[in-house]
């Protein structure tokens, strides 16, 4: 059964005060999203109420017309995988034992991981590089190791639908690459992919569809082609943004010019 996120005048936030203000959004089975706009924006609070982490101060976040909140975690978590922004302290936790924890949707109250369960984390951990240190503590790893250490828990779920929330952001260039190339590949599986991307070129490169939001809306939605434009990037970064087609992909391409903020404003 295909997977639809469909957002309704969603307002959400923290202690009763919105950072999102009245969101509609159809996110539909297969597609690669790309969440986009400066800092503040409302990335975050966005990603948090499509997982059902956050709860709308207004409005609904519903999957296949079922409203999120009323859909039990444990079966929420089997439909919809998160790869959250990492900002606390790293576990002291078996690796292989942290990613397994993917398999929670899928496990009776009773029983513990089965092989079958096994097997599928070491595949996702080998998938994302992580399998050599599968029997290391996550408390060893780098900030990068241990990013990709959450996306292959998140991909041990095995769920229709993956968020991320700057997942790559500890990640040099080619252990970033090899990640957006292992969700393009899911995304041509079926898989619905949804990612806020701080690098937007990145985002260009990777995603069918842009949603750009600032000030807590949506500002702009649709292709790369029609939206990722030098009028709207500049409007929307406050700074003089020119675009031009990448070498070999084509894909439209942002730069910026050194010092052009401040004449800007």
């Amino acid at each position: 059964m295909s997977a639809n996120i469909t957002v309704k005048n969603l307002s959400a936030g923290y202690s009763k005060t919105p950072v999102l203000h009245d969101v509609s959004l159809l996110i539909q089975q297969g597609e690669m999203v790309g969440l986009l706009g400066p800092n503040g924006s409302g990335k975050t609070t966005l990603l948090m109420s499509l997982s059902g982490v956050k709860k709308p101060l207004q409005g609904s976040v519903t999957l296949n017309q079922t409203n999120l909140l009323q859909i039990p975690p444990k079966l929420r978590a089997a439909q919809i995988a998160s790869v959250p922004q990492y900002t606390g302290e790293t576990p002291d936790i078996e690796v292989l034992s942290l990613v397994l924890m993917g398999r929670y949707p899928y496990i009776s109250a009773l029983g513990g991981y089965s092989a079958e369960d096994k097997k599928i984390a070491l595949a996702c951990m080998k998938e994302t590089a992580t399998d050599n240190f599968a029997y290391r503590s996550a408390r060893d790893l780098s900030g990068g190791e241990f990013q990709r250490v959450l996306i292959a828990r998140a991909l041990t779920q095995q769920a229709q639908t993956i968020l991320l929330d700057e997942a790559t952001s500890g990640l040099d260039v080619a252990r970033t690459i090899e990640i957006f190339d292992l969700l393009k590949q899911r995304h041509h599986t079926g898989t619905t992919v949804v990612a806020a991307i701080h690098d937007i070129n990145l985002a260009a490169l990777y995603c069918t569809r842009l949603v750009f939001l600032k000030h807590g809306r949506i500002v702009l939605d649709g292709t790369v082609e029609d939206v990722f434009t030098d009028d709207n990037l500049t409007t929307i970064y406050d700074t003089p943004i020119h675009t031009f087609k990448h070498p070999v992909t084509n894909a439209p391409q942002a730069f910026f010019t050194p010092g052009s903020t401040a004449t800007h404003r």
